[in-house]
């Protein structure tokens, strides 16, 4: 214990360190977050569905808080609903059960720019005779746009910008900008101020009843931004923190151990047992690793756990091998070794309690150093097209924003805010890593 506290205390010598050790801690607190607020089977449903599930949401929109960087704002997402009362809903009773339901939302429109589409989803019982809606948008200068006079079934999505009404109004013009454009402009220009959706609705049965949800697409959307599917990017940014903690930790803590066992087990041991590692080794260190893990993914398996495994076998037999193999030979000739010798220790006792302990001050460094390595190519697979469909991954959201052309159409925040994690992740594993290496290693503590 007195070690651990001392060993803490000598990092925190270290400003690169103290960075370093914040930066995991925040990834950390991110994982654990991510892990209680979205378990692990809705985050799997929620990355695989489509439309059905993030219908609120605009495609390809950027995150709302660009908005505080900008001149001109672009229009906000924003979706509301009669059933949670934000809506608000008027339902009059009439006779020969012909009742009247009206809604009524307003709200304030400060944007530069043209929402994507307005949308309403409303729902209805009723047996036989389907309910009508007039549906009605009153402009800040008193213009009041009819957009379309429908029946409504038990559930029914009304598109602004399919209805006819608005198709022959507004003609080649698109509908959400002729909608909120100030009619007295040369160039379409944004009508701010207050607009006010009304829809006058008519129920022909008695018990039948009616309720509406307005989805406004604008052209920014939550705290990270929508992708072609609608997805909010939250939830694989968020997840992709303990997926890629899990697989570079893993891969790293695997690699280190098994490498560390059997550069002992050869240095030991020695005669062919030696002779057979090292040979493995050298046959591995000139094999390529990449396109071994691009095999493996495109005709076996493209599983995370697949791909764990193989990183981990093709790690082990590295020249890391060979300089455990060096300090292990003098290790070996020790007097200390000699004495457990002497009383009867085994083989394997000698190994596991007196050569690799003595390997800990290396391994702990080059393990924590080595875990933003194996983050990179997880998420190279995957940029690739060779991670795990199934899991929300920083590699996979730059896959999908480089296979809609991100870059080319200025989504450039579909590919920035995964590479910033991946670049800020790296740098607190490397930064704590030279730390400890100073820590564990006195003769680099003056360098």
């Amino acid at each position: 214990m007195d070690t651990l506290k001392s060993s803490f205390r000598e990092i925190l010598r270290y400003p690169s360190a103290i960075v370093g050790l914040v930066i995991v801690l925040l990834l950390v607190v991110e994982a654990l977050y991510a892990v209680i607020a979205i378990p692990y089977r809705e985050a799997i449903r929620l990355w695989r569905s489509g439309e059905e599930t993030w219908y609120a949401n605009p495609k390809f929109a950027a995150p709302a808080w660009i908005n505080l960087f900008r001149e001109k704002k672009l229009p906000v997402s924003f979706h509301v609903s009669s059933v949670d009362g934000e809506i608000s809903k008027v339902a009059t009773p009439g006779t020969q059960d012909i009742s009247t339901i009206n809604f009524e939302y307003t709200f304030d429109f400060q944007a530069d720019g043209f929402p994507q589409e307005l949308m309403l989803y409303f729902t209805t019982t009723y047996e036989t005779k389907q309910p009508f809606a007039t549906i009605v948008l009153v402009t800040p200068d008193g213009r009041q746009i009819r957009v379309a006079d429908t029946g409504i079934e038990h559930k029914q999505n009304v598109r602004f910008s399919q209805q006819p009404k608005l198709i022959s109004r507004y003609k080649d013009q698109l509908i959400p900008e002729g909608l909120f454009s100030d009619p007295q402009a040369e160039t379409p220009t944004a009508l701010k101020g207050e607009y006010q959706l009304l829809i006058y609705g008519t129920t022909f049965e008695a018990g039948s009843d009616m309720d509406v949800e307005f989805v406004f697409h604008g052209q920014v959307s939550g705290l990270a931004g929508t992708d072609m599917a609608r997805r909010d990017l939250v939830v694989p940014l968020l997840w992709g923190a303990p997926i890629a903690l899990a697989f570079g930790l893993l891969a790293s803590l695997g690699t280190s151990l098994l490498t560390m066992i059997i550069a002992a087990i050869g240095a030991w041991y020695g005669k062919w047992v030696d002779e057979l590692i090292q040979r493995v080794t050298e046959i591995n260190m000139v094999l390529p690793f990449l396109p071994i893990m691009i095999m493996i993914g495109t005709f076996f398996s493209r599983s995370i756990w697949v791909m764990l495994s193989a990183v981990v076998l093709l790690s082990i037999f590295t020249g890391s091998i060979k300089a455990y193999r060096a300090i292990f030979v003098q290790v070996r000739e020790s007097m200390y070794i000699e004495a457990a010798r002497a009383y009867g220790a085994s083989d394997w006792r000698i190994i596991v309690r007196y050569l690799v302990p003595r390997m800990i001050p290396l391994l702990i460094p080059g393990l924590v150093s080595g875990v933003p390595g194996f983050i990179f190519f997880e998420a190279t697979l995957a940029v690739l097209g060779l991670g795990d469909p199934t899991l929300p991954t920083w590699g996979k959201i730059i896959n999908d924003a480089e296979t809609h052309a991100a870059l080319y159409k200025g989504y450039y925040y579909w590919i920035l805010e995964p590479a910033v994690l991946l670049m800020f992740t790296g740098l607190g594993f490397a930064m704590l890593g030279f730390a400890l290496d100073r820590v564990f290693n006195p003769r680099l503590r003056g360098v």
